[in-house]
């Protein structure tokens, strides 16, 4: 039986513990020991308590009311994330006191301290948030699997894997990693999970389930979490747990898989977690290799074989007798070296009884010329040589078999052990690796591994040839109508989601975002964006390989909110490109992932070519940003209004005026004018529109960050609706870890529900705080002077305000662009009139304001995204 189930697991002596737990509800729970035995006075966890034998009878028998009531509520995968992740934080300090209290479990049970510690830092590193969001993109394709989305956006079909229900887990014995190990797999898939361990188990599965679900402040997981703790010959506790199951994890040889089975009710599914034998398989290069048979000989006493990895036996390609017996000759000298190495626990009576059997029948088998037997004299270990090629079970405990199977014989001798087979270790140069794994593969092994890295795993890796989450899981569908078309995800329209708490530590800026990535490791940076340099000096920003793909699932999710199509609209990407600049290779992933038809053209100076693609492929949809967007419209008018296909406009980092959508609305005939998404280089998408928003209303992409607002003035949350900073935590970014992040947006929380029916929250932005500066000691707002220009003015182009000292006052420059301001005087004017501000400041000499008509080219814009640059400060501190 293997000890791998999320992380290799190491084995250590079965008795009952001492010590003391905290339970969910802050209860300590103290073990009583009794004539020598260690006694657990409440030796069950039950939903946030330890209770005791006769009350967790009682609650047996109510198991099935209990799964339907806990079954009914959603248990969403970000919450089993978050404890998680706390609890291995808590493993993972030496000195702190969950740890403490787990070693006392385990060494008061009689676990050798140094075993006990590096089971505690394996199962910590085991269910940090990175290894478990990495299994869950494995295993289920993302780490939101619960979520019915829509596997492919053309289609309104939605898919998701819901819990299988209640799910028994009967745990082995001889591994203390395996039982919390195994509920933890059960809680990332929404499943009720109780746990059934021996009673000559350390109490550790309970204790450290405790812990877990202590780290959710919700209660959620805790309502999830049933570990009793009972011996198997208490066939009426196995008979009520089984009965209303809906799947049975079960370890352990082919007897006790039968022995559950036969309770197991018709339709329960049962995850089978047997016995299984691995082996080594040499070729002539490898067996003469003494680095080869050193890592063998370490493979051989890890753990005393007791791993379902561990090798039984070797495997030579020959059939030559004397090559055999010559080989376990030499290995054995390595085998002695490699044990005289580690100490060796004693063997029950059993065990010993079993060996000697073994070592007994094979020097008998000697005199027909059949075997060979190497042992140490003290019995630590052993070489049995067999001229049969047949696999045969080892007695472990560092006995180990060679034998002969030539390749064309694998198939043959192997695949009759096929049920048992599980991991070949296979040495040979680089093209045997390649057929000889092909052919083992054929023959039934699950795992093909380097010879001495036989007991390795990685996270992620398939158990016993399944992925253990999709065992516990179901595929399900939800097929919906047309109606359904910019909805990309149904939970949204059924309730709110119920995320964690926002952090508490300091609040971050882009300085300590920076300050950050000198100590990123570099497995954590595959991806490297540069910003527009809008607000300052362009900043690198970095993302793994997942980080990046999950980002962009989630912007594409949003996309189809806003009304994108992807099995009709044709979308050119007139984003810019190069420079390490995000937005163009962003909107091409996300249109990618739509399964979207594309034409990747990207903003560049000649207008004209621009628009003779858009008109020869037939594009009705274009994204890019209204600077751009506006100049190519202007430029080609003539050609754009004869061809009249775009229908939609899809745009991002700048928000198109309400003159300028009426230009696009009325003199080219576009329909929809909506932003692709809300985001930036520093955190990636973090929010979109629906069909339902008006002006700049997002919803959040909760299934990425945690969103705060606080007030402009201070570190604290504002009142309900009013404007504030906005600062965000990302959840899902496996090496950067933003927290707390001001990312340099003012918005307010917009309340109630959104016409689109979507219940994920809404914001308005506000601007950025650098569209507020202070000048002759008034604060002006920028977006101030566009609205009056508008309403003023009738006025539809650009507007930007250049802020200098000046000679002897402070000076500011409004220019507008000279194709749709004719009258420099007039637009001061109406300045000066409607912005009381900007009229007091000039009236008492703080300040000289001028407007400059100039054309589209005088313009400062960021050279990276071809962004405008609303606000140039010269010489001023913006807010």
């Amino acid at each position: 039986m293997t000890t791998e189930r999320i992380a290799v697991t190491a084995e250590g002596p079965a008795v009952a513990a001492q010590g003391t737990a905290v339970t969910a509800d802050g209860n300590a729970v103290t073990a009583v020991a009794a004539d020598g035995t260690a006694v657990a006075a409440a030796p069950h966890f039950w939903q946030g308590s330890f209770i005791d034998d006769d009350e967790a009878a009682r609650r047996l028998a109510e198991l099935p009311v209990l799964a339907a009531r806990t079954l009914a509520e959603p248990l969403p995968t970000e919450l089993v994330l978050s404890a998680c992740q706390h609890l291995a934080d808590a493993l993972g300090t030496s000195d702190g006191p969950v740890r403490a209290r787990l070693l006392a479990e385990l060494t008061g049970g009689g676990v050798d301290p140094a075993e006990a510690a590096a089971t505690l830092t394996e199962i910590a590193g085991a269910i940090t948030r990175p290894a478990l969001e990495r299994k869950l993109r494995r295993e289920l394709g993302g780490p939101r699997p619960e979520r019915l989305t829509r596997p492919d956006a053309r289609e309104t079909t939605f898919e998701a894997w819901a819990p299988v229900g209640l799910l028994v887990h009967i745990a082995p014995g001889n591994a203390a990693a395996v039982a919390p190990l195994s509920v933890i797999e059960g809680l990332l898939t929404g499943n009720l999970n109780v746990l059934k361990t021996s009673s000559a188990d350390t109490p550790l599965a309970q204790h450290l389930l405790a812990e877990l679900a202590a780290a959710d402040p919700t209660g959620a997981l805790a309502r999830r979490i049933v570990a009793l703790r009972f011996p198997s010959a208490r066939t009426e506790w196995l008979r009520l747990l089984c009965e209303p199951a809906d799947a049975v994890a079960v370890w352990g040889g082919e007897d006790a898989v039968r022995s559950v089975s036969e309770l197991v009710p018709a339709g329960c599914r049962l995850v089978e977690w047997g016995h299984r034998v691995s082996f080594a398989y040499l070729t002539r290069d490898a067996w003469s290799d003494r680095p080869t048979l050193d890592a063998l000989a370490a493979d051989v006493c890890r753990f005393e074989q007791q791993a379902c990895s561990s090798p039984q036996v070797v495997y030579l390609d020959t059939e030559d007798r004397d090559e055999l017996f010559a080989f376990a000759e030499r290995f054995a000298t390595h085998l002695a070296e490699a044990s005289a190495g580690l100490p060796r626990p004693g063997l029950d009576p059993a065990e010993h009884a079993e060996i000697t059997t073994t070592e007994l029948i094979a020097r008998l088998e000697e005199h027909l010329g059949l075997t060979r037997v190497l042992a140490a004299e003290d019995g630590s270990w052993r070489v049995l040589a067999d001229t049969r090629p047949a696999l045969a079970a080892s007695p472990l405990h560092r006995s180990v078999w060679v034998k002969p199977l030539p390749r064309a014989s694998v198939m043959t001798v192997l695949r009759p052990m096929r049920r048992y087979l599980q991991t070949a270790a296979i040495g040979g140069s680089r093209a045997d690796v390649a057929r000889l794994s092909r052919a083992v593969l054929a023959a039934g092994v699950l795992r093909v591994t380097p010879v001495g890295g036989m007991l390795d795993s990685y996270h992620g890796e398939p158990h016993d040839g399944v992925y253990a989450l999709q065992r516990y899981s179901r595929r399900v569908s939800v097929r919906a109508d047309a109606a359904f078309a910019t909805t990309a995800c149904l939970d949204d329209l059924a309730a709110p989601a119920v995320l964690p708490a926002a952090p508490s530590g300091p609040l971050l800026d882009k300085a300590g975002v920076q300050e950050q990535l000198r100590t990123l490791a570099p497995d954590h940076a595959h991806l490297h964006f540069r910003s527009g340099g809008s607000t300052g000096a362009p900043a690198l920003s970095v993302f793994t390989n997942a980080d990046y793909d999950t980002q962009m699932r989630a912007a594409a999710d949003g996309l189809l909110a806003a009304g994108f199509d992807p099995a009709r609209d044709r979308a050119a990407n007139l984003f810019y490109c190069g420079g390490m600049y995000g937005s163009f290779i962003s909107f091409f992933s996300i249109l990618e992932r739509l399964n979207a038809t594309q034409l990747p053209i990207a903003a560049g100076p000649d207008h004209a070519a621009t628009a003779e693609a858009l008109v020869t492929h037939g594009a009705d949809t274009v994204f890019g940003m209204p600077s751009y967007l506006w100049q190519l419209f202007h430029d080609q008018g003539a050609a754009l209004r004869a061809y009249g296909g775009i229908r939609k406009v899809f745009y991002g980092g700048e928000h198109f005026t309400a003159e300028q959508r009426r230009v696009l609305t009325e003199e080219f005939g576009v329909e929809v004018i909506r932003s692709a998404a809300y985001g930036s280089t520093d955190l990636g998408p973090l929010g979109y529109q629906c069909t339902h928003a008006e002006g700049s209303v997002h919803h959040v992409l909760t299934d990425l960050h945690t969103l705060e607002i606080l007030a402009p003035e201070a570190d604290r949350p504002v009142s309900a609706g009013q404007p504030g900073r906005l600062v965000f935590t990302s959840r899902t970014r496996a090496g950067q870890r933003l927290e707390r992040y001001q990312i340099g947006d003012l918005g307010r929380a917009v309340e109630g529900v959104c016409p689109c029916g979507s219940h994920t929250p809404r914001i308005e932005l506000l601007g950025r705080y650098g569209d507020v500066v202070r000048v002759g000691t008034y604060f002006l707002n920028v977006r101030r002077f566009i609205a009056v220009a508008e309403e003023e003015l009738g006025y539809r182009g650009e507007l930007q305000l250049v802020l200098d000292a000046g000679e002897g006052r402070e000076r500011a420059v409004v220019r507008l662009d000279e194709r749709y301001a004719r009258d420099a005087a007039a637009a001061r004017a109406a300045f000066l009139a409607a912005i009381p501000e900007l009229g007091s400041a000039v009236a008492e000499g703080l300040l000289d304001c001028t407007v400059e008509t100039v054309g589209s080219a005088a313009f400062e814009r960021t050279p990276t995204s071809g962004k405008l640059r609303t606000v140039v400060d010269r010489g001023h501190i913006n807010f």
